[in-house]
């Protein structure tokens, strides 16, 4: 065991660890566009059975309309599962969740109850997982031995409350994916739905459309595309379904667009030059966000140019002086 431990908490052991874990990211990150072309169909089975749900949602409320009770009829609960109680049981939706959670959930593509369930669990749990393991590490393991008991009783606080950021980092890294996904596709995707709606297609069928043309470039923006057509079809107000996609995106080319198109909803206006004037508008949102980022690459080279690349350059160019000297013998 004294050579179990000597193994774990050498510094060759961390380094070890640490590579397999780059490795093993550069290895996920070079396959996952692959791997996401593969996942094209399930999304799409996910956003028909979202138009399912929706369908009978709004089925449902029409019956109750026509009975006069004005209340929509809900099916009774299933037994809670494990997370759902836990939730509950601690009331983590006051605790954690300010009212904009579901709305940032779905920002990120999860739609629905269960992932806020999932993300409250998970950020109630995580702090105490990655507190056990870090006291594990440190106490057992006998890690840092040489620092005194307030320094890794702090390094273990520290390391739970990393595992509290963790599920927000996730979220907010996959919110970002996502919207620069959506951004990169929605001026072509503007100029499809132009091109439809000028060729006598209405709006849902330009929409529904558009979302499968789209896909290959943004699996996103086509999910949401179909969850407006499914929200045109069966919404009483169609000018929900519009405030419901840039609520679902965040994203201001998608807002001013929407509302170009609340207005022609409902004051009769061309649909054909609005979206003309909002596919012009986001080209050059992309193209200035494009010119700032080549703008940035320069400073953001500095360094590592410094660190990585002089050290080298000089060690060409000195390296046969350096050689000839010692030869020399005057070094």
């Amino acid at each position: 065991m004294e050579e179990f431990y000597a193994f774990v908490t050498a510094p060759q052991s961390m380094v070890a660890l640490f590579s397999a874990i780059s490795v093993f990211i550069t290895i996920v990150m070079l396959a996952n566009p692959i791997v996401e072309r593969q996942r094209m169909s399930d999304r799409l089975k996910a956003v028909a059975t979202e138009r399912e749900r929706i369908r009978a949602r709004e089925r449902a409320r029409l019956a109750s309309a026509e009975k006069g009770d004005g209340k929509q009829s809900y099916r009774k609960e299933q037994q809670q599962a494990l997370m759902q109680r836990i939730v509950n049981k601690f009331n983590l939706r006051a605790a954690f969740d300010d009212g904009s959670l579901s709305r940032k959930l779905q920002m990120a593509g999860f739609r629905g109850q269960r992932p806020v369930i999932v993300f409250l669990f998970a950020r109630f749990v995580l702090p105490f997982v990655f507190l056990a393991f870090a006291s594990i590490y440190i106490f057992v393991f006998g890690a840092f031995a040489e620092q005194s008991l307030l320094v890794r009783g702090g390094a273990c606080l520290f390391v739970a409350y990393l595992g509290f950021l963790v599920p927000g980092l996730y979220l907010k890294n996959v919110t970002q994916n996502r919207q620069q996904s959506i951004q990169r596709a929605f001026p072509d995707a503007l100029d499809l739905l132009l091109i439809c709606v000028e060729s006598g297609m209405s709006v849902e069928a330009a929409f529904k459309r558009v979302s499968e043309e789209v896909g290959q470039d943004s699996q996103a923006l086509a999910e949401e595309f179909a969850l407006t057509t499914a929200e045109l079809s069966f919404l009483e107000k169609r000018i929900q379904a519009y405030e419901n996609l840039a609520t679902r995106t965040g994203l201001d080319g998608v807002k001013a667009c929407t509302m170009a198109l609340m207005q022609a909803e409902k004051y009769g206006t061309p649909i054909g030059a609005a979206l003309r004037v909002m596919a012009q508008e986001n080209r050059d949102m992309r193209m200035n966000a494009a010119e700032h980022k080549a703008a940035s690459l320069p400073p953001k080279l500095t360094v590592p140019m410094i660190v990585f690349f002089l050290p080298v350059l000089f060690l060409i160019i000195g390296g046969p002086i350096v050689i000839q000297l010692v030869e020399d013998g005057l070094l």
